[in-house]
């Protein structure tokens, strides 16, 4: 039920109205309130007489959302229509009256119908003045993913600077929604005046200076937070006498030269990293035979956590001049590449600067950046903190060293076609019916083998990262984006014609494919169009889908086999790791087991088995490989958790545990890759802005402490696992085989072969 309430109410109160900011225009005072505003609500309640002081000074007025799908608070003007076009945000003094931070959106409408829409993350305590740009805005228009800490105080006020995104005409306003999403029990908010006014002062002081000399973030203060060079050297000097402990103690553990599990029962060894399958159980085993649970870590490299600079100086406290020190970690680079990783940022090209390059060399004296003592204390650390594998897009002189087992990734460039899914973060989907496609797969593998076909350190190559297979949403459409974009394609794109061939050999003839997909098709050439959008699948038309399942399968088919011929011709020894699905569908899942060694997922959640069906992943009967996971949070400096945030870093080292043990847990499940070694930097990497927590090491290379240590334990109690499930299986094995029964299956590598192998990776995560 919509009701409207009273335009004036006659409230009087001793205690003073806090001051408007200057340049704020007032349209309504939800304590004093004048006819000019109409205020609506929708299972939510606004009492005439419930204006509330709080302990600061301010007088608010109460305001609850009652539990329901989406109550809301509208307020539009008495008549016609507001002018905001001389004003660039909305203006809202709020606060949260629970004790907890609240979810709200707020929804700016004119009277053509567009909208701009903005979530607001409302803290616990007191009041501030809501901001919302009155035209899109996020952290991305200033070069990074997420912004600093809000709210920020200006002129002695707490602001919280809001995202929005949509589009409004400003001139025509003519209503402004607060709302909440299906809360669970009744919720209170706290209002005073609402307004308009510029924006521009506080984005300034929300953005200014947030970065030190360091490259930390200013906003907040962590225990790891450098403030000098000598506390720089003091870290890394305590942390070498802790490096060697730790490392000793490994040399003394029963591990393998490549850090398999050597005590005990043994596989077979067959001088390559390969699979095998033992008592129900998946285990990689390393040239010399031992079962080997990978725990790697990726993005192990110097050289990618530089931030653009140029346009946004002033987000910089200390940027060296020219003839300064550290003038040298300045370059310039280029990163608008039009696809979906890079929309909406700005910021994305022009002169950058290596805060870590810098630091390093703060660290270890004026010579500079040395890459062999950066590879040396890296490995050390790497092998003393239980790992043993450098994961995708790491330092090739990592993998030279021959101390870690490696991955790597087939760069597979070329001028083939691509299709549009509606996903396309990193780009299109490769057209694998393209002749181009093949050989620029061939060019990339051979590239790829020259160097690495007999090195027994490399684990395998996996098939390309992060492939839009699906739309992002969770409908047909979604589901089926790669037949409906193939379908929208012209002719001369090689996939549709496959498709199209495949649909001419059923049906034969258009009065065929009409009947099936309950459609009037008057000829085929109309399908030939571009932009053609076939229906969706429906019951009373099972075809569709069926047809639509077909080619997604026979496209994922060509896709894999064409990459895992080219592998198995130039490097038939070495393992195709798959293709570090984030979005899937079935066929893309199930022709990669078809033709790939392992199937490797990126998955952000809190435990493998909410990223996929593992059910659905053991009837495949292939290894996994988990090739990224993290748990990051706000308070280290970047502002950015990633997609599993938690609320504070103390929480990280818990929940790393957690999915360790979940992964182990799981038979298919062969090892675990985090993303990644290094934070991001504070104003957002080169690649796309991302500015993320979730390092091991900060931008100083410091170690985060308490969880690494965390980490460590984690990781070495899960090799100890696997040595005891490994002898547990390798007994049963034998009580099997005795009984007349057959030993487990084993992979390529293992003189049985294993089918095709190949890859195809992309760069970024």
């Amino acid at each position: 039920m919509i009701r409207t309430l009273p335009a004036l109410f006659a409230l009087l109160f001793a205690a003073p109205l806090m001051a408007a900011p200057a340049g704020q225009q007032t349209l309504f005072n939800f304590v004093r309130p004048a006819d000019v505003v109409k205020v609506a609500t929708q299972d939510a309640s606004l009492p005439q007489y419930n204006a509330e002081q709080t302990p600061e000074g301010e007088v608010l007025r109460r305001i609850t959302f009652n539990p329901a799908a989406e109550p809301s608070l509208v307020l539009s003007p008495q008549t016609g229509a507001w002018d905001w076009s001389q004003s660039s945000a909305m203006s809202l003094r709020i606060q949260s009256a629970m004790d907890w931070a609240l979810t709200l959106y707020v929804k700016v409408q004119s009277t053509d119908g567009k909208t701009l829409v903005s979530r607001i993350d409302l803290p616990a305590g007191p009041a501030q003045t809501l901001l919302i740009p009155l035209q899109a805005n996020s952290p991305l228009s200033q070069g990074m993913k997420a912004g600093p800490p809000m709210p920020v105080t200006v002129d002695g006020q707490r602001v919280l600077l809001a995202s929005s995104a949509g589009e409004v005409d400003r001139s025509q306003v003519v209503s402004v929604t607060l709302s909440m999403i299906k809360p669970n029990v009744a919720q209170s908010i706290l209002l005073e005046r609402f307004g308009v006014q510029d924006s521009e002062p506080v984005l300034k002081a929300a953005y200014s200076e947030l970065v030190d000399a360091y490259g930390q973030s200013t906003r907040a203060r962590w225990p790891e937070k450098v403030s000098s060079d000598e506390q720089l050297k003091a870290a890394a000097n305590k942390e070498q006498q802790q490096l060697k402990g730790w490392l000793a103690e490994r040399d003394k553990s029963s591990l393998d030269q490549y850090g398999g599990w050597n005590k005990g029962p043994a596989f077979d060894a067959s001088g390559f990293f390969r699979t095998e399958k033992r008592d129900g159980r998946w285990y990689l085993v390393t040239p010399q035979g031992h079962p080997f649970y990978s725990l790697g870590v990726n993005t192990v490299a110097p050289d990618n956590n530089q931030t653009y600079v140029s346009g946004r100086e002033w987000m910089f406290a200390a940027l060296p001049k020219a003839g300064e020190p550290f003038d040298k970690y300045y370059g310039s680079g280029d990163h608008r590449t039009g696809n979906g990783a890079g929309e909406g940022r700005s910021f994305g090209a022009g002169r950058w600067y290596d805060f870590y390059g810098a630091n390093l060399q703060r660290t270890y004296g004026s010579e500079g950046f040395d890459q062999k003592r950066w590879v040396t204390h890296t490995l050390d650390r790497l092998q003393a903190w239980g790992f043993n594998t450098v994961g995708n897009w790491s330092a090739p002189d990592l993998a030279t060293a021959d101390r870690v087992p490696y991955t790597l990734p087939l760069s597979i460039v070329g001028d083939y076609a691509s299709i549009s899914t509606g996903t396309d973060w990193w780009g299109g989907m490769p057209d694998p019916f393209d002749p181009r496609f093949a050989m620029a797969t061939e060019r990339a593998v051979a590239i790829a083998a020259r160097d690495h076909r007999d090195d027994p350190w490399l684990i395998g190559f996996f098939a390309e990262n992060e492939l839009a297979w699906a739309g992002p949403g969770d409908d047909p459409k979604s589901r089926y984006a790669l037949a409906y974009g193939t379908l929208r394609m012209t002719t001369d794109v090689p996939a549709k014609r496959a498709f199209l061939k495949q649909l001419r050999d059923k049906y034969r003839n258009e009065e065929g494919l009409s009947k099936a997909w309950g459609i009037q098709l008057a000829g085929w050439e109309l399908m030939e169009d571009p932009g053609f959008e076939p229906p969706m699948p429906n019951p009373e038309h099972p075809e569709i889908e069926a047809d639509f399942k077909y080619f997604q399968k026979t496209f994922a088919d060509a896709y894999f086999k064409t990459i895992a011929d080219s592998l198995k011709w130039h490097a038939p020894n070495q393992l195709l790791l798959g293709g570090r699905y984030a979005v899937s569908t079935p066929e893309a899942v199930a022709s990669c087991a078809q033709y790939c060694d392992v199937l490797s997922f990126n998955m952000y959640t809190l435990k493998p088995q909410d990223g996929y069906d593992f059910a659905a992943l053991r009837a495949l009967d292939k290894p996994v490989l988990i090739t990224e996971f993290n748990f990051g949070s706000a308070d280290r400096g970047p502002f950015w958790g990633g997609v599993t945030q938690l609320a504070r870093e103390e929480e990280r080292s818990a929940a790393y545990a957690t999915f360790l043990k979940q992964a182990m847990a799981e038979p298919s499940i062969v090892g675990v890759h985090w993303f990644q070694y290094l934070d991001q930097p504070v104003t957002g990497r080169l690649l796309d802005g991302e500015n993320g927590h979730f390092g091991l090491v900060g931008i100083t290379d410091v170690p985060f402490q308490g969880f690494v240590d965390s980490v460590r334990k984690s990781n070495l109690a899960a090799v100890d696992q696997l040595g005891k499930e490994a002898e547990k299986a390798k007994a049963a094995s034998a009580a099997h085989a005795g009984e007349g029964g057959k030993p487990g299956h084993a992979g390529k590598g293992a003189g049985q072969g294993a089918g095709h192998a190949g890859g195809h990776a992309g760069n970024g995560h």
